[in-house]
């Protein structure tokens, strides 16, 4: 009696035999409901959706599916943590690694039947995993040296991801634009570096890799269109001239000439702001805030290139790509902290 009240209302309790039928059952459901989806000649499943306005989802993925469960069978939320851990550190075979959980829990099953201890089969388990290991490590191939090799490699690996895929059909042309991408990176393992941009319309065969980085942003009014050997200054700062910025406080005047006054001080300060940017000798202006239209217009009598409200993806991207440093202040920053671009221009 005392367990019970450690419960809350409701609250089931299951023991022994029961409660460990309960988690094969759950974990192999799991396994048994991806399974259709695995290899070539795997079906895709339609998701609907509990929430408001239903949405339908059609996909093979296998993190997807597993995402949009509602489980309560512990077992089997250890398969999707599974199947998530494998996304976010892989990025492929989130499918395959539920499933081979799947079969390895219902031979698990038999051999708990037979009265052979749980600890004995994990034993086992781990044993059979360093054997698999050993003999994978054993037929290893490093062609890194062989640049032609290495790459025929990675189309290869490539084509067997994408053969599970909706967009199996055209694999060959997305085997290339993922290998290509990846070949930019040189070496590094930052997959944050290649940006995705999705735009409606088209078919799959126009998906491109571009030769530099884009930036969907509009070029501000008057201002340049086309720079060449640009010098970018990447910002994260304030450009509006609006309103008085001093939050919780409260500004009295006794004429409206007073008010005329404190707006030609905002633009004053705004103006020198400008100055300070424009004496680092740049020619293009990004800005992960808003550029209101008095500082823009300054901007455009200089004959520099502005772009605001850029995405902090984005920005983060361009700074990484540039080779510059993202601002805050200009009282300090020096030319080597500037971005560098062969050719800025709009597209």
């Amino acid at each position: 009696m005392a367990i019970d009240k450690l419960f809350k209302d409701e609250a089931t309790e299951e023991k022994g035999e029961r409660a460990r039928m309960a988690s094969f059952i759950g974990a192999m459901a799991i396994a048994d409901l991806v399974k259709t989806t695995l290899g070539p000649k795997g079906m895709d499943k339609i998701l609907q959706s509990t929430g408001r306005g239903h949405s339908v989802t059609v996909t093979n993925d296998g993190a997807t599916i597993l995402k949009s469960l509602h489980i309560d069978n512990p077992a089997a939320k250890v398969l999707v943590d599974i199947s998530k851990v494998q996304d976010d550190e892989v990025g492929d075979g989130t499918t395959s690694v539920v499933v081979l959980a799947g079969e390895l829990l219902r031979e698990a099953e038999k051999l708990v039947n037979a009265k052979i201890h749980p600890m004995t089969i994990i034993a086992g388990f781990r044993m059979a995993s360093e054997c698999a290991r050993n003999v994978l490590e054993q037929k290893v191939v490093d062609n890194k040296q062989d640049a032609e090799k290495f790459r025929s490699d990675l189309m290869n690996i490539a084509r067997t991801t994408l053969s599970s895929k909706i967009l199996s059909q055209d694999k060959e042309h997305f085997a290339k634009l993922a290998v290509d991408a990846v070949m930019r990176l040189k070496g590094s393992t930052n997959l944050e570096a290649i940006q995705i941009i999705k735009k409606p319309g088209g078919s799959l065969k126009d998906s491109f890799l571009d030769e530099g980085f884009i930036l969907d942003k509009k070029i501000g009014v008057g201002q340049p269109k086309r720079i060449e050997n640009a010098k970018i200054l990447v910002a994260n700062t304030a450009m509006d001239t609006d309103k008085v910025k001093i939050y919780g406080a409260r500004v009295r005047v006794d004429s409206m000439a007073k008010v005329a006054d404190l707006e030609a001080a905002e633009k004053e300060k705004m103006r020198e702001k400008v100055q300070k940017i424009i004496s680092h000798g740049i020619n293009c202006f990004v800005n992960r805030q808003l550029i209101y239209n008095f500082p823009e217009e300054l901007f455009a009598d200089a004959g520099i290139l502005a772009i605001e409200h850029a995405d902090f993806d984005g920005i983060e991207r361009l700074g990484l790509v540039t080779g510059g440093e993202i601002a805050s202040t200009f009282e300090t920053q020096s030319p080597s902290n500037l971005a560098t671009a062969n050719l800025s221009r709009r597209s």
